[in-house]
């Protein structure tokens, strides 16, 4: 592609063709073509015969603008450099103090460019490097345009009418602030320049998948002839019983695809905890459905806590390489066991929880529709609560930790009810 000496380049060949087809085309001497904007050029009595070629626009090209993009990464590293596309908008407009011949000169001048429609590649060359075979130079002010590269870019550049009303004509000449000539626009297109910042490149291709020494090839592109992607993925996680949360001792069904892997592992993450933990994955899952078991109390119990959590499978694939799932959260709820002591005018409601309370977790007890809320200082499996004006009645409790309750409703049942074991009577 050319480099940012492509504008005036393309000008200067534009201006080289007017030059040598007004030669040969006028007996009576050469005419001038000019390129300097249209109020330096002098009119009235010193008024002489002469082309005027101004670049009055340049625009974006709406076909190259969008090439090579993004040209950076995620990490905002330069992966390849977008030309710079651009259309250029010229005005041609004929000068001459006799009648007719601003007209004859304007005719000429548009024939020329109507014959040459394309500016070539050796036409290029020979405008901003002279004419090799005749050893003639070009003109001083072309000589440093030679290192344009213009005449190698990608698009040759093409010379087209470009109509404007006389709306815009005017406007034209208003801003020029000049006397106004007969004129035509032409559009120029497309000039192309390439940035010259260092990019990082992409390394080769070595193999088309996996290769097989053994057999000196390698596997090929791999084909799945459906839509669902190749990597194992989860795509739901469903706690037992149509409940909200998980307990201790219960199973979460795993649904999903591609989940049919070796030596599958259940991965498990809270803020709650420094290091992921484990749950067992169960045997006999499929390619799209797996139990993930968690640890009864008495098992590696105090290793959990209640809290949300995500989930996440890590297998070995066909080719013994660890693939590891997208993650999905869950929430782990506290197992309990309340009890109720009379004290006095006021009602003591003891609840033992499993997994154990951690500092700083924010805990609540509601029994019925009265709630008691308590600071964890120390990691606890029990805590006590203290309820005055509760008459007496059976109550459900529910222990809600960090905003995860436990499960004091028995979904097992139609219609659901109470959980019989995590009720309290008052005498």
């Amino acid at each position: 592609m050319s480099n940012a000496l492509a504008i005036a380049s393309v000008t200067a060949v534009l201006k080289n063709l007017l030059d040598n087809g007004m030669v040969e085309a006028n007996s009576n001497g050469p005419v001038n073509v000019d390129v300097s904007p249209p109020d330096r050029v002098a009119t009235g009595a010193s008024e002489q015969a002469q082309l005027n070629l101004f670049l009055y626009s340049v625009a974006p090209n709406l076909g190259w603008r969008n090439v090579d993009l993004p040209s950076r990464d995620a990490q905002g590293q330069s992966v390849s450099n977008p030309p710079l596309a651009l259309d250029l908008y010229y005005l041609l407009s004929a000068y001459e103090a006799d009648e007719y011949d601003a007209e004859i000169l304007l005719g000429y001048a548009m024939q020329i460019l109507h014959e040459t429609p394309v500016l070539g590649r050796a036409a290029i060359r020979a405008a901003l490097e002279g004419d090799s075979a005749s050893g003639t130079p070009p003109p001083i002010q072309f000589q440093a345009l030679r290192a344009s590269d213009l005449a190698d870019q990608a698009e040759q550049i093409k010379i087209t009418p470009h109509r404007l009303d006389v709306d815009e004509m005017s406007k034209l000449w208003t801003a020029f602030q000049a006397k106004y000539r007969p004129s035509v626009a032409y559009h120029v297109s497309v000039v192309l320049i390439e940035g010259t910042r260092p990019v990082r490149s992409a390394l080769p291709v070595l193999s088309r998948g996996r290769a097989v020494p053994s057999e000196g090839r390698d596997e090929g592109v791999a084909v799945q002839p459906d839509l669902l992607p190749s990597v194992p993925t989860i795509e739901s996680i469903a706690p037992p019983n149509g409940n909200p949360s998980v307990r201790l001792g219960e199973e979460l069904t795993v649904t999903g695809h591609h989940l049919d892997g070796t030596a599958v592992r259940a991965i498990c993450r809270t803020r709650l905890l420094t290091e992921p933990v484990e749950a067992e994955v169960a045997v006999g899952g499929t390619s799209t459905e797996l139990a993930i078991r968690f640890p009864k109390t008495g098992d590696p119990a105090d290793a959990w806590a209640i809290g949300a959590y995500t989930l996440e499978l890590v297998m070995k694939d066909a080719q013994g390489a660890d693939r590891t799932t997208n993650a999905l959260p869950f929430a782990l709820a506290p197992s309990v066991t309340p009890s109720a002591v009379a004290d006095g005018g006021k009602v003591v409601i003891a609840v033992a929880c499993t997994p154990s309370m951690r500092v700083g977790q924010r805990v609540a007890l509601i029994v019925g529709d009265r709630e008691v809320s308590a600071e964890i200082a120390a990691p606890t499996g029990s805590l006590a609560f203290t309820y005055a004006g509760l008459s007496t009645g059976k109550y459900p409790v529910c222990l809600r930790v960090d905003g995860i309750e436990s499960l004091f409703i028995d979904r097992t049942k139609t219609p659901p009810r109470f959980d019989a074991g995590q009720t309290v009577e008052i005498t």
